[in-house]
């Protein structure tokens, strides 16, 4: 017997290609869009009717009437985050519990977490790896340690008890590591004051719906709605599969949506692929494509390249083809989407990695490691399309050099792009006809 599948939508490059603008325009197709892994260090941004909007955790089909949200087992929580984010939604309360719901299974980020979090990364000294300093890779290695908090562990009577003990386990750890944390801010606040606000938005979550998403996602789908799993980073931040140990503390690839939502692989369907029309990259790690100088300036001034979690200049680069095709291999992408190809309409010339050189010989897969000063990025040139897309109206009416950028994109990864999108608002998006993802959603 058919069943209905899931699909989803993730990142495939180093975070920050543009997901939650795409989230939120296939939004009104689906019934359902789960967060699946990570945490407050994802910054997806939406813009629409002049707003600006940026969401760390609630996931991105919040502003779509009758869609349910729901934040996966996979993800870690921060009550003051999220206390700051529904703020920002300005939303009332009864709509909130009609559509944001959170698997009682998804662990705390304590305050202690992002404690610790500036204490290890301060130890690396120029070992740095880049760390959002969210508290992630803690929250992650007290999940796997057995030692976490779960939100469904609110409710039991020795919470604090378990609470005052795992923090006084990370003070020692951080006393340990010679880190002075009694003048540490977190998010502008002193650790105490930080503390209590953690708590007042803990209390505002356990007001939110509570559910085991593994049984909430999947009646969903057997009731014939559709759902769609949302990814946070982007796959060459992958803890399995990415540049190694400059990479997050989650499964950022298609898989992760099974172990985040407690999805079977037999129910995953589509799997959109989201990335940038050239590449960047926020902290530390190897980046063989990456600019410097004035055409790296030029590039971060184009594209507004500046973190929307942490506000960092992301690194700058051309598009890595090798890169792009082994993130299409290990998420099985049947449909890809580019985004920010505005951002390239003034440039003369567009450069595209198509082949690493490593010690004399030429390879086009992604090696095992790329952090390796023998590794050289061989480029194709093409011609830039110097053109403003604003007035474009439809993926065909496109400059004929934007169609032959994409054309050769799609030869290289052997999957089609089917959407473009040439800003930041919701509106300004190009469907591909006939194969375009969205007409085929509204057709189902």
């Amino acid at each position: 017997m058919e069943t209905n599948k899931a699909d989803v939508l993730l990142g495939l490059q180093w975070g920050d290609e543009g997901k939650g603008k795409i989230v939120d325009v296939l939004t009104p197709h689906y019934k359902m869009v789960a967060r699946f892994q990570g945490g407050p260090n994802a910054g997806h941004t939406l813009v629409f009717e002049g707003k600006k909007y940026i969401l760390h955790t609630i996931p991105s089909g919040i502003f779509h009437q009758g869609c349910l949200n729901v934040v996966g087992n996979g993800v870690v929580l921060d009550p003051f985050i999220i206390n700051r984010e529904l703020d920002q939604l300005d939303m009332p309360v009864e709509v909130l519990q009609e559509s944001l719901f959170i698997c009682g299974k998804a662990h705390l980020i304590l305050p202690s977490h992002r404690l610790l979090d500036a204490a290890f990364e301060n130890k690396k000294g120029n070992l740095r790896i880049g760390s959002t300093l969210k508290g992630i890779g803690p929250a992650y290695t007290d999940k796997v340690a057995r030692t976490g908090l779960r939100l469904i562990d609110t409710a039991s009577d020795r919470f604090m008890e378990k609470y005052n003990a795992l923090k006084t386990e990370h003070f020692r750890l951080a006393e340990s590591l010679a880190f002075d944390h009694k003048s540490l801010q977190l998010d502008g606040l002193p650790f105490d004051d930080y503390e209590e606000a953690w708590f007042r938005g803990l209390e505002r979550l356990k007001a939110l719906p509570r559910v085991q998403s593994e049984v909430f996602v999947n009646e969903t789908l057997d009731k014939g709605a559709r759902v769609l799993a949302e990814g946070a980073q982007g796959t060459l931040l992958d803890i399995d599969f990415g540049s190694y140990p400059y990479v997050t503390s989650s499964n950022t690839i298609t898989a992760g949506a099974c172990v985040g939502l407690g999805l079977a692989p037999t129910r995953i369907g589509e799997v959109f692929g989201v990335f940038k029309a050239y590449c960047t990259r926020v902290g530390s790690g190897p980046f063989p494509t990456e600019l410097h100088g004035k055409e790296a300036e030029r590039l971060r001034d184009l594209g507004n390249e500046f973190g929307s979690t942490t506000g960092r200049p992301r690194r700058c680069g051309w598009l890595d083809l090798p890169a792009l095709k082994y993130a299409v291999m290990v998420n099985g992408v049947s449909r890809l989407i580019m985004t920010k190809a505005d951002v390239l309409n003034e440039l003369e010339s567009i450069k595209v990695c198509v082949a690493y050189d490593i010690r004399g010989q030429q390879q086009s897969l992604l090696p095992l490691t790329t952090e390796s000063e023998e590794l050289k990025p061989l480029y194709k040139e093409l011609p830039g399309w110097q053109t403003d897309l604003e007035d474009v109206k439809s993926f065909e009416q496109l400059p004929p050099q934007l169609l032959a950028y994409v054309s050769m994109i799609e030869d290289f990864v052997q999957v089609p792009v089917d959407i473009i999108s040439t800003g930041a608002d919701r509106k300004q998006i190009l469907t591909r006809k006939g194969a375009g993802i969205l007409q085929r959603l509204a057709a189902i």
